[in-house]
């Protein structure tokens, strides 16, 4: 049976067509369920959600992630944030209907996403910020400053 050719995102999750599954030999199948369950791209076959690819770094003053949220309507997207996580969730809905057998390429997720983030620091919650640019959401979480000192003045009765 001839080979496809990979998808961008099979290229760059490891994934691999359930079609496909039958061409893979014993040996190999050891192989693809360690690198499947250990890329954090892949969708968990119990699991209905997609998971959005995230750039996270840091800078000195706060933590940064960037996604691509295109085609996601404000409304349709809730962030999360604690001092140590972030959870981000939304639903990208497909605007028409066509028949699976009249795609000739189709990469593109459509339905419900999430993706849970550990942050490398604790941040201060409240100072938070997101903002949506042409598909690009950006949020900044400001690091707390655990050397940050404040002197009391002891009140007398």
């Amino acid at each position: 049976m001839p080979k496809h050719k990979k998808s961008f995102f099979e290229r760059l999750t490891g994934a691999v067509r359930i079609h496909d599954q039958d061409e893979i030999t014993t040996d190999e199948e050891e192989t693809l369920s360690v690198e499947v369950s250990d890329n954090p791209g892949i969708l968990d076959e119990d699991s209905t959600d997609g998971e959005l690819a995230v750039d996270v770094f840091q800078t000195p003053k706060e933590i940064i992630i960037k996604t691509m949220v295109a085609g996601v309507a404000p409304d349709n997207l809730e962030i999360s944030v604690t001092r140590d996580v972030v959870t981000l969730k939304g639903k990208r809905e497909e605007s028409f209907e066509i028949d699976d057998k009249d795609y000739y390429h189709k990469e593109l997720y459509w339905g419900s996403f999430s993706r849970t983030i550990v942050l490398p620091a604790e941040v201060e919650i409240e100072e938070a910020e997101a903002v949506e640019k042409q598909g690009l959401l950006t949020i900044r979480l400001p690091k707390i400053d655990k050397h940050k000192q404040s002197k009391l003045r002891v009140k007398g009765n």
